[in-house]
């Protein structure tokens, strides 16, 4: 399975500026219009906060379970967008590879950003807004990025930060986008040209899709530690 997935990103790294010229708006400036309808509500999905709100009273205010069920939720989005946008083959890839992409940048950016609301963080906040991105980059990535120093800190930290750097900015959504890009072109690659069955390409992405989900939820429930809610 490691294997699959490092061959995925490989592979995806080198698409990455081929998915760029398929989809010029999938750059970095999709990332940061993906994030902003997350929180204040895309299509027929509530913002985040409203989200929240909702799984933390069916729990009956308990805002661990009402955690547990945000990422359950989004890892069921997941799953069903990443089938959706799987099925049709490489020959479908130029249209099906942005919007699974954006897809992928609009449920885990919401899930993320409910997750921080419980957590008593301001979605408003420019800082708690680049935590949820470098949440978006993942775990393992996050260390990498931090240990070469292209960027500053983990999302914690950045969300308490002192004061919000703009030039962070960019270079967050410019590895959210690159991020993003190369998890869904690699995986696409490995499941549909290595095994040559459509559909079942489209289960094993969305299959694919729903892990990354939950592993995101985790690392995000597990970084964004409660703050005292004002």
């Amino acid at each position: 399975m490691g294997i699959g997935r490092s061959a995925g990103k490989q592979v995806g790294r080198q698409l990455l500026p081929r998915v760029q010229q398929l989809a010029p708006g999938l750059t970095d400036s999709f990332v940061r219009e993906a994030l902003a309808g997350a929180i204040a509500g895309i299509g027929p999905l509530p913002g985040a906060a409203a989200a929240a709100e909702t799984k933390l009273a069916a729990a009956g205010g308990d805002r661990d379970q009402a955690v547990k069920a945000l990422v359950d939720r989004h890892v069921q989005y997941a799953g069903a967008q990443g089938f959706a946008t799987n099925i049709g083959g490489l020959v479908t890839a130029a249209v099906t590879i942005p919007a699974n992409i954006t897809g992928l940048a609009v449920i885990q950016s919401r899930m993320i950003s409910a997750i921080a609301h419980l957590r008593g963080y301001d979605l408003d906040d420019p800082r708690v807004r680049n935590a949820v991105l470098t949440c978006l980059i993942g775990e393992d990535s996050v260390r990498k990025l931090v240990r070469k120093r292209r960027i500053p800190a983990p999302p914690m930290a950045l969300a308490t930060a002192p004061h919000h750097d703009p030039d962070l900015d960019l270079t967050l959504s410019a590895e959210v986008a690159a991020e993003l890009i190369t998890r869904v072109a690699g995986k696409r690659i490995v499941t549909t040209v290595g095994r040559r069955i459509p559909v079942l390409g489209g289960v094993v992405g969305g299959g694919a899709d729903a892990w990354a989900t939950w592993q995101i939820g985790r690392y995000a429930s597990r970084e964004l530690l409660p703050r005292a809610r004002r």
